[in-house]
């Protein structure tokens, strides 16, 4: 073993060069797991000590016991209290304060005349607590408002909207309310909780505009004596509390908002991040792999000549591994001081772009090195275990070989099974989308489809790379001939190196096409169920903005120019158990803007005890017109409906509609989250959008839309998210650049002789370089191919996968423009690929070339 030590040692001092791609590819895919998760944990331990400041000087909280959460929400919502109980709380032993919290939604508008905030984290507003331990918001600047109208606001969103101390806003409540602003605020040290905006009012003006009647409070906040315990005041508390209503410590609070942005929000993003993490370093690994390959092929002779001289296959194959685990633990460890370098970037750079995270230091936990080491470690040696495998196969008689021929292109074994892998991804696949709609399945025919392209790579890169390199021949002369034939030359090589590129680019393409398949979802949606000709809306993703008015609706009704206006708002019910999301309208106005489908019985008839319901739920509750239904709200009552109207679609429309009058008794804060308008025959579209803004602007000024308009801003979050992830895949397109690059050089190396053969004869230096070039191109050309057919079809799986696995109706497309983007940037990558490599070739000496062994 210590021989085999020696020899690897000496190898690699003798061609570092060789494992510089190497080196780089597992750097960076080690630096961006490890970043991840520096940067996971820095913002958990951020929030952790952000809220526990923030609510440090609450003992307990009051609040209701129930919550009803409707599906696809994480987040529940809770009934209010009643502030009567604010006397029974204060005689409770142990109390020395408390104090009620009002909140709701509430968005500033700024000094343009924009609203702040909106596109994701909430828009809160809520009375402003006297009793400095008990207010979350800690009062920076200017004085705690004192008289209706006045407000204080968090710093971090007057700065955003560039709002100081004694401008007067508008407060959309949602109806339009003009606040003066008399304090800046922070929250646990903050400006600001995340990009979450905050308007504090007095109480009145909190009750009056952020609850359904006064006496109702969120929650009550209350503080302990001196030598009162949380846990021991929340026991007080128990006994003089109603049914219904509970107490929690100040530290359960603190702990449930955490895990509250823990589990939605750094769940995903970290998550998301991982997954991206899990696919440089999937493509990482055939670079690797392909350069070990090649070096050990390269060093057949020295491997044959040492089995020759008396070493084992086991100290061949362990000396290969050795060099693979040093490259292995050197560039895993230069990646883990990057990946700290990524997060401390990071942490930086998102307040730079308006994401202002909690400030702190740097949390580097043993479990945020040890799992990206141990993984970079594992993804190096277990690319090059095979290759070692191999090099210990190498029999003694091998050292008087000349070369060695790749015959994998032909091979009939992967030709069988590479065949037989892709028949079974199309029949699981198949059945997960069509005969069984199973998310698992079509992740599972996924899978298979990627494992079938690589099998089949080698096999199906001859016939590519003559077709995709047929038109070089004429182009290029015989410059292009030859470099079609250097990678035909070797099919396994030529197929594992285009396979990190495929990778890459399928994801890519994925991506676009999923995205394109959504965009075109919302415009079939708008387009099949409005029928209006402007829409008035709330921000089209995201938790955010404060709603509509709903006296929005029948002001802008009230125009000459208008057919008919009708908001939607929205309410939760729990029917049969389990929470769902109402539909708040004018059912009348509705089927006449809306297409319904299929309506039976009469939407004109729901009164305030009637209901109508979708198709689908009608079916899975079991229930037709005329039979009944009970449904229970977030204020503990019951009511029963009966079923006057049962219809087709409910996409806008939602799957639950009740009017106004049946909604009221049970509503918070009532707010519409779309307003449709239907213009009167002969009214021209600018004519009636400009009557449409007139009224808008008397409502906080939202943004009034054409029927496309609204289609694409409903899908404009797509496009942010597209560019996220086409800047995540940067990284894996680069580790395949660096694998294409690598695996020249290495050819390069190999082909040394010809080359200067080749200079001999009469062929220029730039004609070498034109033909390392091409010869990068048409390897690009494969992957970028292959890629493109997996991601569109990837692509084709997860829409109708997701289709099958929702009650809306998911439309498949492939943009063309976007997909020719991706070819050819894969093609220019490849030709970027090739300029070193090419470099390098031209610049041998042609006698030393020749002579080289």
């Amino acid at each position: 073993m210590n021989a085999s030590v020696r020899i690897s040692v000496s190898s690699l001092r003798a061609h570092k060069r060789r494992f510089a791609g190497t080196f780089l590819a597992v750097l960076l895919g080690v630096a961006f797991l490890a970043g991840t998760l520096v940067m996971g944990d820095t913002l958990r331990a951020s929030f952790d000590t952000m809220f526990g400041n923030a609510t440090s000087g609450t003992d307990a909280v009051v609040r209701s016991a129930g919550t009803i959460t409707t599906p696809g929400e994480s987040q529940g919502v809770r009934q209010p209290v009643d502030t009567g109980l604010m006397s029974a709380v204060e005689k409770a032993p142990g109390v020395a304060a408390a104090e009620p919290d009002i909140q709701g939604a509430g968005q500033l508008v700024g000094a343009n005349g924009k609203p702040i905030g909106g596109q994701g984290p909430p828009t809160l507003a809520g009375n402003w607590i006297d009793d400095p331990k008990l207010n979350s918001y800690q009062l920076a600047e200017g004085r705690a408002p004192s008289k209706s109208g006045e407000v204080v606001v968090n710093r971090g969103a007057a700065e955003k909207g560039d709002l100081r101390i004694g401008d007067t806003t508008t407060l959309r409540t949602p109806d339009p309310v003009k606040v003066t602003i008399v304090g800046l605020a922070t929250f646990g040290g903050e400006d600001g909780m995340a990009q979450v905006t905050y308007t504090g009012m007095t109480r009145s003006d909190a009750e009056k505009y952020l609850t359904a009647k006064p006496g109702e409070a969120a929650s009550i906040l209350v503080r302990a004596g001196p030598g009162t315990g949380q846990r021991e005041l929340v026991d007080a508390l128990t006994p003089v509390l109603p049914k219904g209503v509970e107490a929690i410590t100040g530290q359960e609070l603190a702990e449930e908002n955490t895990d509250m942005i823990s589990g939605q929000f750094l769940s995903l993003f970290t998550t998301f991040l991982l997954v991206f993490s899990g696919v440089a370093l999937l493509v990482a690994t055939f670079s690797i792999h392909n350069t070990f390959a090649i070096v050990v092929a390269q060093r057949t002779r020295e491997n044959a000549l040492l089995r020759a001289l008396g070493a084992s296959r086991r100290q061949v194959t362990a000396s290969t591994l050795v060099e693979a685990s040093v490259v292995a633990v050197v560039a895993s460890a230069a990646g883990l001081a990057g990946g700290i370098g990524i997060a401390a970037g990071l942490q930086a750079l998102f307040p730079a772009i308006g994401f202002p995270f909690p400030e702190g230091h740097l949390v580097i936990s043993g479990l945020s090195m040890i799992l990206p080491l141990a993984v970079g470690i594992l993804v190096c040696l277990g690319s090059a275990l095979l290759p070692a495998v191999r090099a210990g196969r190498t029999a003694p008689l091998a050292a008087l070989r000349e070369t060695a021929v790749d015959q994998s292109g032909a091979s009939r074994t992967r030709a069988v099974v590479g065949t037989g892998l892709a028949a079974l991804a199309v029949a699981v696949t198949l059945t997960g989308v069509i005969v069984s709609p199973s998310l698992w399945l079509a992740g599972s025919g996924a899978i298979l489809a990627l494992a079938a392209f690589v099998v089949l790579g080698p096999v199906a890169s001859t016939t590519a790379v003559r077709v995709l390199g047929s038109p070089l021949d004429k182009l290029r002369g015989v410059t292009g001939g030859l470099a079609r034939r250097n990678a035909l030359r070797s099919p396994k090589r030529t197929a594992a190196t285009a396979s990190a590129l495929m990778i890459g680019v399928a994801v890519v393409s994925l991506f676009t096409v999923f995205g394109a398949s959504l965009k075109a979802t919302m415009d079939q949606t708008v387009s099949r169920s409005f029928a209006g000709d402007v829409a008035v809306s709330t921000p089209s993703f995201g938790a955010g903005g404060s709603g509509l008015s709903p006296r929005l609706a029948p002001a802008i009704a009230e125009r000459p120019e208008i057919d008919t206006a009708v908001g939607l708002g929205r309410g939760v019910a729990e029917v049969d158990g389990e929470g769902r999301a109402l539909t708040v309208t004018d059912p009348v106005a509705l089927e006449r803007t809306f297409d319904l489908g299929n309506v039976q019985g009469s939407m004109r008839d729901l009164g305030d005890d009637g209901i109508a319901i979708t198709g689908s739920e009608a079916d899975k509750l079991g229930l037709k017109t005329g039979d009944t239904a009970q449904l229970a709200f977030t204020d503990g009552k019951k009511q029963t409906f009966t079923v006057r109207a049962v219809y087709g679609r409910s996409e806008l429309a939602g799957d639950y509609v009740i009017t106004r009058d049946a909604w009221a008794p049970h509503r918070t804060q009532d707010s519409d989250t779309l307003v449709a308008v239907t213009f009167k025959d002969g009214v021209s579209a600018a004519d009636g959008k400009a009557a449409v803004e007139k009224v808008a602007t008397a409502y906080g000024n939202p943004e009034v839309q054409t029927r496309d308009e609204y289609a694409q801003s409903s899908a404009g979050g797509i496009d942010m998210m597209l560019t996220l992830v086409y800047a995540l895949l940067a990284l894996a397109v680069l580790i395949a650049l660096l694998g294409i690059a690598n695996t020249l050089t290495l050819a390069v190396h190999e082909r040394t002789r010809e080359l200067g053969l080749l200079r001999a004869v009469g062929q220029t230096r730039a004609q070498l370089r034109a033909m390392v070039r091409w010869e990068s191109v048409l390897v690009a050309a494969f992957g970028t191919v292959g890629g493109l057919a997996l991601g569109g079809f990837l692509g084709w799986v997860l829409v109708k996968a997701s289709d099958g696995a929702s009650d809306s109706a998911f439309a498949f497309a492939m943009p063309p423009f976007q997909l020719t983007v991706v070819a050819l940037v894969g093609v220019a990558a490849g030709a970027l690929a090739g300029l070193r490599p090419a470099r390098r070739a031209a610049r041998l000496d042609v006698l030393r070339a020749i002579a080289t062994e």
